[in-house]
């Protein structure tokens, strides 16, 4: 689909072998919890996934497209503390507040950064968020229970799924388009992604989104307002031919100096005669 897509070039997949098993149950071990089965099995198949792709722009290639889902190894845990932290640096976990609303029917109970909740990152996402893996019930043991989570830049929690299989499939159907997990957020992708998403529209992507609220980024201009000077003839008006007061200045200067010399020639003269 996107190599028949047009001004799409350079679709690279990167093709991983299957994770090793006992990979696998190190990390369960390091972590003190049990992966998914979809995410175990995914990993059995493909250590982690890779996928780009660019576009042209005056023959020239630009990255645009991402999908990238990290490796067992670099599924890391987000906030964990460590030893070469300071003893009173700040961390993730002072970001916490007791007030927090709860979760409810219509939205559920969000990550914690503390220990009340285990958080891996999935996908780095370019640097626009986090995709990741979260354990929310850590005490006193963990749930083997696991959802999909955003976290935006401003270190906010949006839910995506409650599976990977789901993730995985939302992930592929948006074509890596960037910025696309701010679609389930309640701010919505930015202006510049939106032209991205009507050019290369999502397999399942929703047309309301893109054309909600359209009007607060598009510049409205009336025609009529804009040129309306234009329909108006330009009366030129003739000022008349003036010398510059400096000029006029210099030259009244120069003429009281040529007859104040004149003039002393002159009694020079009659005094060498007389």
């Amino acid at each position: 689909l996107l190599e028949t897509s047009p001004g799409v070039a350079e679709v690279t997949f990167v093709e991983k072998e299957p994770a090793e098993r006992h990979a696998i149950i190190s990390w369960e071990q390091k972590n003190s919890c049990i992966l998914p089965e979809d995410l175990k099995n995914f990993y059995l198949m493909t250590d982690g996934f890779q996928m780009t792709w660019s576009v042209k722009t005056d023959d020239t290639p630009m990255p645009l497209g991402s999908m990238v889902i990290n490796s067992v190894s670099k599924l890391c845990r987000l906030g964990g503390s460590s030893m070469y932290t300071l003893p009173n640096a700040p961390c993730l976990a002072d970001l916490e507040d007791d007030t927090d609303e709860e979760g409810n029917d219509d939205k559920p109970e969000k990550p914690h950064f503390d220990s009340r909740s285990l958080i891996f990152e999935l996908d780095p996402c370019n640097g626009n968020g986090k995709v990741c893996l979260v354990y929310k019930h850590a005490k006193p043991v963990v749930s083997p229970d696991t959802e999909i989570w955003f976290l935006d830049r401003a270190l906010y929690w949006h839910f995506l799924t409650k599976t990977f299989t789901a993730y995985y499939r939302l992930l592929i159907t948006h074509l890596g388009l960037p910025q696309w997990q701010y679609a389930f957020t309640s701010y919505g992708v930015s202006p510049q992604a939106k032209q991205w998403f009507n050019m290369y529209k999502p397999i399942t992507i929703n047309t309301a989104l893109l054309s909600e609220e359209a009007d607060s980024f598009v510049n409205k201009l009336d025609p009529n307002k804009v040129f309306k000077s234009k329909n108006k003839t330009p009366v030129m008006k003739k000022k008349p031919l003036s010398q510059p007061a400096g000029t006029q200045k210099s030259h009244t200067s120069v003429t009281s100096s040529k007859t104040s010399s004149l003039a002393g020639n002159s009694s020079k003269k009659r005094d060498a005669q007389i």
